[in-house]
């Protein structure tokens, strides 16, 4: 039965970085750390890499630092399944983000399926903002409904 806490443990953690995502990119990327994340919109960057990849970094440590209590410390196990549910949450905004909607490696690029239709306006219309003020769908899986209305009507 413990397989079934620590499959728990680690979708409630994948489910909540949606929330921990959307806070952080509203506060911290477009607040205090627009430095790193405003190259992100402005596009004014002729590499590959941006300043605001720093943030999977960032996350990455964060996770990693989990594993390493939980691995070094018997009454901390739950956070080696609260590290596997924030890396596992990375790897699905890399695939959304990085993958399927900016198109940095180009992969999936014919995809016509309704939720990725709904995902892209709502970052379309996230990016339409280029400060880091006035900005809106500042979350990346969880998509908000009028976007899927949206979807619906439009054929890609």
């Amino acid at each position: 039965m413990n397989w079934l806490l620590n499959l728990s443990i680690t979708l409630v953690t994948f489910l909540l970085m949606e929330g921990v995502t959307w806070l952080t990119h509203k506060y911290v990327m477009h607040g205090f750390l627009w430095v790193l994340h405003d190259d992100h919109h402005n596009k004014d960057h002729k590499n590959f890499f941006e300043r605001n990849d720093a943030f999977f970094i960032i996350f990455a440590g964060i996770a990693m630092s989990f594993f390493a209590t939980g691995t070094f410390s018997e009454s901390y196990r739950f956070l080696v399944y609260v590290g596997i549910g924030i890396t596992l949450y990375g790897f699905a905004y890399f695939m959304v983000h990085d993958v399927l909607i900016h198109q940095r490696f180009k992969l999936f690029t014919r995809t016509n399926n309704v939720y990725f239709r709904a995902l892209r306006k709502a970052h379309k219309i996230h990016h339409k903002h280029l400060g880091k003020e006035h900005g809106e769908c500042f979350g990346m899986l969880f998509v908000p409904l009028k976007y899927f209305r949206e979807a619906l009507k439009t054929k890609a």
